[in-house]
């Protein structure tokens, strides 16, 4: 008999095209927080961030399957936060972040968002509650 999975977690690991440039995205944009630098042999190679219990680890494209590849097809991460919507959307924009949708209501009653980050993944950010 195979056992239910109880995850209590999920996290994401991310390929990106430039390093610095995605954390500082991820960190000036988003307000994550930096956690830890990975490197070896003495090289950069992914960096970890945090915001609360949401863990992303960012990782430096090596270019072995092309650099101009598309990434993030299909793919659409998450973030549910008990935050304002609407004000961490116009936070955003004032960085000078284009969204891809405003702030709707879903039909819980929840608002969301969506965003791609510098290298096309895509992310819906939403409130637990209505604004």
């Amino acid at each position: 008999m195979n056992e239910q999975l109880h995850a209590d977690s999920l996290e994401a690991s991310l390929t990106v095209g430039n390093l610095e440039q995605s954390v500082l995205w991820y960190t000036d944009v988003l307000g994550f927080i930096e956690d830890r630098r990975h490197e070896r042999g003495g090289k950069l190679i992914a960096i970890s961030l945090n915001a609360g219990a949401v863990r992303i680890l960012l990782t430096q494209d090596d270019g072995a399957k092309g650099m101009n590849r598309t990434k993030g097809d299909g793919l659409s991460l998450q973030i549910t936060t008990h935050q304002n919507a609407d004000d961490l959307a116009n936070r955003i924009k004032e960085k000078g972040v284009v969204l891809d949708t405003e702030p709707v209501t879903l039909p819980h009653g929840a608002r969301a968002f969506r965003l791609r980050d510098p290298d096309g993944f895509r992310f819906t950010i939403s409130s637990v509650h209505a604004a």
